[in-house]
Protein backbone atom coordinates (compact mmCIF):
# COMPACT_ATOMS: atom_id res chain seq x y z
CA UNK A 1 0.00 0.00 0.00
CA UNK A 2 1.21 3.48 -0.84
CA UNK A 3 1.82 5.89 2.00
CA UNK A 4 -0.30 9.03 2.10
CA UNK A 5 1.79 12.12 2.90
CA UNK A 6 -1.24 14.18 3.94
CA UNK A 7 -2.37 11.51 6.40
CA UNK A 8 1.15 11.18 7.86
CA UNK A 9 1.57 14.96 8.23
CA UNK A 10 -1.82 15.28 9.96
CA UNK A 11 -0.91 12.47 12.36
CA UNK A 12 2.44 14.09 13.19
CA UNK A 13 0.69 17.45 13.62
CA UNK A 14 -1.76 15.93 16.10
CA UNK A 15 1.13 14.32 17.97
CA UNK A 16 2.97 17.65 18.26
CA UNK A 17 -0.16 19.54 19.30
CA UNK A 18 -0.87 16.91 21.96
CA UNK A 19 2.61 17.42 23.40
CA UNK A 20 2.05 21.18 23.30
CA UNK A 21 -1.17 20.71 25.31
CA UNK A 22 0.88 18.93 27.99
CA UNK A 23 3.55 21.64 28.01
CA UNK A 24 1.05 24.50 28.28
CA UNK A 25 -0.82 22.61 31.02
CA UNK A 26 2.42 22.26 32.98
CA UNK A 27 3.16 25.93 32.47
CA UNK A 28 -0.23 26.96 33.81
CA UNK A 29 0.03 24.54 36.73
CA UNK A 30 3.46 25.92 37.69
CA UNK A 31 2.62 29.59 37.24
CA UNK A 32 3.37 30.24 40.94
CA UNK A 33 6.41 27.97 41.26
CA UNK A 34 9.63 29.95 41.88
CA UNK A 35 12.40 29.53 39.25
CA UNK A 36 10.12 27.50 36.95
CA UNK A 37 11.10 27.85 33.29
CA UNK A 38 8.16 27.53 30.96
CA UNK A 39 8.15 24.82 28.29
CA UNK A 40 7.53 25.22 24.57
CA UNK A 41 7.02 22.49 21.97
CA UNK A 42 8.23 23.23 18.46
CA UNK A 43 7.68 21.07 15.41
CA UNK A 44 5.98 23.21 12.74
CA UNK A 45 9.28 24.40 11.27
CA UNK A 46 10.34 20.78 10.69
CA UNK A 47 7.05 19.95 8.98
CA UNK A 48 7.32 23.08 6.83
CA UNK A 49 10.88 22.17 5.81
CA UNK A 50 9.71 18.69 4.87
CA UNK A 51 6.79 19.96 2.80
CA UNK A 52 8.87 22.70 1.12
CA UNK A 53 11.58 20.18 0.19
CA UNK A 54 10.50 19.68 -3.45
CA UNK A 55 10.99 23.43 -4.03
CA UNK A 56 14.60 23.29 -2.85
CA UNK A 57 17.71 21.81 -4.38
CA UNK A 58 17.95 18.23 -3.11
CA UNK A 59 21.19 17.34 -1.34
CA UNK A 60 22.29 13.72 -1.48
CA UNK A 61 22.85 11.91 1.80
CA UNK A 62 25.05 9.00 0.72
CA UNK A 63 26.48 8.03 4.09
CA UNK A 64 24.79 7.51 7.46
CA UNK A 65 27.23 10.03 8.98
CA UNK A 66 26.05 12.81 6.67
CA UNK A 67 23.88 15.42 8.29
CA UNK A 68 20.60 16.14 6.54
CA UNK A 69 19.57 19.79 6.42
CA UNK A 70 15.91 18.87 6.78
CA UNK A 71 13.87 15.85 7.80
CA UNK A 72 13.82 13.34 4.97
CA UNK A 73 10.53 11.75 6.03
CA UNK A 74 7.57 12.47 8.30
CA UNK A 75 8.84 9.85 10.77
CA UNK A 76 12.00 11.91 11.30
CA UNK A 77 10.00 14.95 12.44
CA UNK A 78 10.14 15.04 16.22
CA UNK A 79 8.40 17.63 18.38
CA UNK A 80 11.12 19.27 20.47
CA UNK A 81 10.54 20.62 23.93
CA UNK A 82 12.60 23.67 24.81
CA UNK A 83 12.79 25.71 27.97
CA UNK A 84 13.64 29.36 27.34
CA UNK A 85 15.46 30.25 30.55
CA UNK A 86 16.81 33.65 29.51
CA UNK A 87 13.47 35.43 29.78
CA UNK A 88 12.38 36.29 33.32
CA UNK A 89 8.82 37.40 33.95
CA UNK A 90 8.91 37.84 37.74
CA UNK A 91 11.49 38.52 40.43
CA UNK A 92 11.35 34.93 41.73
CA UNK A 93 12.73 33.66 38.40
CA UNK A 94 9.44 32.31 37.03
CA UNK A 95 8.84 33.19 33.39
CA UNK A 96 5.23 32.00 33.02
CA UNK A 97 2.74 34.68 32.01
CA UNK A 98 -0.72 33.16 32.64
CA UNK A 99 -2.42 35.33 30.00
CA UNK A 100 0.08 34.30 27.32
CA UNK A 101 -0.28 30.64 28.29
CA UNK A 102 -4.09 30.83 28.10
CA UNK A 103 -3.76 32.36 24.61
CA UNK A 104 -1.39 29.52 23.60
CA UNK A 105 -3.86 27.01 24.99
CA UNK A 106 -6.69 28.50 22.91
CA UNK A 107 -4.49 28.60 19.79
CA UNK A 108 -3.44 24.98 20.29
CA UNK A 109 -7.05 23.91 20.85
CA UNK A 110 -8.17 25.58 17.60
CA UNK A 111 -5.31 23.99 15.63
CA UNK A 112 -6.08 20.57 17.16
CA UNK A 113 -9.78 20.88 16.30
CA UNK A 114 -8.95 21.91 12.73
CA UNK A 115 -6.58 18.96 12.34
CA UNK A 116 -9.10 16.47 13.68
CA UNK A 117 -11.70 17.82 11.24
CA UNK A 118 -9.25 17.37 8.37
CA UNK A 119 -8.57 13.79 9.51
CA UNK A 120 -12.34 13.17 9.56
CA UNK A 121 -12.74 14.59 6.05
CA UNK A 122 -9.83 12.51 4.78
CA UNK A 123 -11.31 9.36 6.35
CA UNK A 124 -14.68 10.08 4.75
CA UNK A 125 -12.97 10.44 1.36
CA UNK A 126 -11.39 7.03 1.86
CA UNK A 127 -14.79 5.60 2.80
CA UNK A 128 -16.32 6.99 -0.39
CA UNK A 129 -13.46 5.65 -2.51
CA UNK A 130 -13.71 2.19 -0.97
CA UNK A 131 -17.51 2.10 -1.02
CA UNK A 132 -17.79 3.40 -4.55
CA UNK A 133 -20.38 6.11 -3.85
Amino acid sequence: MRSDLTWDVLAKNLEGLSQRFNAVGSNIANANTPRYARREVRFEDQLKALLDAPKRLPLAVTNERHMALRPLSVEEVTPKEVRPVDEIYRLDGNNVDPEVEMARLAETRMAYNASTRLVGKKASLYRVAIGGR
